[in-house]
């Protein structure tokens, strides 16, 4: 596993952040095996920036936050594609929430997760991930609920390797990472986290439009370079 040395500057915004993993994860590029899983809706940007550069795969893995009704920036837990459910306990036990009100949360979050699977993968085909290796990729880990969330999901499908690739997260949340994962990725390691926001000059909320814009020019490239490589063998 690797961990990059922590340095304490700030991130322009999410591309230059993608940028920033380029040089840690070159050696899967050009890999037919390797799939990046950007994590909506943040990680898109960044992880665009990576898949370009490595020319690899890139597609989704769908995950939502479950927010504590008081406040839904604090993750109690997170949902994944699959039924994946991971709890954050520590969280649920500073914030008690009777059993109607938590499945009620569930309920809107798993929603909300098959709207954005219709809305950003359309009809492509239901990931494959068996003996891939997949690189998940967010624009940062505050608790690491969401990305745990998708750690579980890719190893039901068992891959080869999984990487976990983020530009900032503070090290406790790093090294839970550590037992759950074949290797870490992370240039920014901040003494104090503060948010995932706190560390990027530029950090607006990334839009759906962005998002299916992103993913249809990588889709667009990797279409492309099938077809270049079928002409070679023809």
């Amino acid at each position: 596993m690797i961990q990059s040395p922590s340095m304490q500057t700030t991130l322009a915004d999410r591309a230059e952040a993608g940028r920033r993993l380029v040089e840690p994860l070159l050696k899967y590029a050009h890999r037919p095996e390797v799939i990046i899983l950007a994590l909506p809706r943040g990680g898109v940007p960044v992880a665009y920036e990576v898949a370009t550069a490595l020319q690899v795969r890139l597609d989704l893995m769908l995950v939502r936050k479950l927010g504590v009704p008081s406040n839904p920036e604090f993750a109690m837990g997170a949902i994944a594609s699959g039924g994946i459910q991971i709890l954050n306990e520590d969280a649920l036990r500073a914030h008690p929430l009777d059993r109607a009100s938590f499945e009620a949360v569930v309920a809107r979050e798993t929603q909300e997760l098959s709207r954005r699977e219709l809305a950003y993968r359309g009809e492509r085909p239901p990931l494959r991930l068996k003996d891939q290796v997949v690189i998940l990729i967010d624009d940062g880990l505050a608790t690491g609920s969401s990305m745990m969330a998708a750690v579980h999901a890719v190893r039901a499908q068992a891959p080869s390797r999984i990487v976990i690739a983020v530009p900032v997260a503070p090290r406790e949340t790093l090294e839970a990472m550590y037992f759950e994962v074949d290797e870490v990725i992370c240039p920014l390691v901040p003494e104090w986290m503060m948010s995932i926001g706190y560390w990027y000059m530029d950090f607006p909320q990334t839009s759906d439009e962005e998002v299916i814009d992103l993913l249809q020019r990588a889709w667009q490239r990797e279409s492309a370079a099938d077809a270049a490589a079928q002409t070679g063998h023809d």
